[in-house]
């Protein structure tokens, strides 16, 4: 497996080695000592998939205090361009953001750490989308920052016509309106 790190530490690109012939491909999804060893030490408890349409629009969503959660996400179908927004108060990359376009086929993942919201886009007509979580959803502690927030700047790839959100996702404050964040200097893995 290659790391592609990013130009946020800590938030990187899992490239998997593929093997492929003649009836197909396999690959190792995901190993637990080879993510502890070039990642960081991480314990998955949840895994959630979901399917959407082109134009869909998700995010961009964390949770909050110990109910913090890292996610390792990736695309069995379809193209969706995937994002991590620092939200740690104190960070030197506080509201930047690193994105990366996961598809079906380039088998990438992306690992976004505690500390960040993440979100993404569909690209292509349908997107199955998957992720690992390393906490429970906890309702009581959901956060989100605005998908649009100037002062973040993301590039979608959409137009913004096309943009289809959740009601709950359309009302999210930009990130200097957010009431509770992350701090930079608590590790929220301990």
């Amino acid at each position: 497996m290659k790391i592609i790190t990013t130009e946020i530490p800590g938030v990187v690109i899992l490239e998997p080695e593929v093997f492929g012939d003649a009836r197909g491909y396999f690959f190792e999804s995901y190993s637990q000592r080879i993510f502890d060893q070039a990642v960081r030490p991480v314990r998955f408890v949840q895994d959630n998939e979901s399917q959407s349409k082109y134009g869909v629009l998700r995010g961009l969503h964390f949770q909050k205090g110990k109910y913090a959660q890292s996610k390792l996400v990736r695309v069995v179908h379809g193209r969706v361009l995937d994002v991590a927004v620092d939200i740690r108060r104190g960070s030197p990359t506080f509201g930047r953001y690193a994105a990366v376009e996961l598809t079906g086929e380039n088998k990438r993942q992306f690992f976004i750490p505690r500390g960040f919201a993440h979100g993404f886009a569909v690209l292509s007509p349908q997107a199955v989308f998957q992720y690992k979580c390393d906490n429970a959803y906890a309702p009581q502690s959901e956060g989100a920052i605005a998908w649009n927030d100037p002062q973040i700047g993301i590039d979608w790839q959409l137009p913004a016509q096309a943009v289809l959100l959740s009601a709950k996702d359309s009302r999210n404050p930009p990130l200097a309106e957010a009431a509770e964040l992350f701090d930079y200097n608590e590790d929220y893995y301990a």
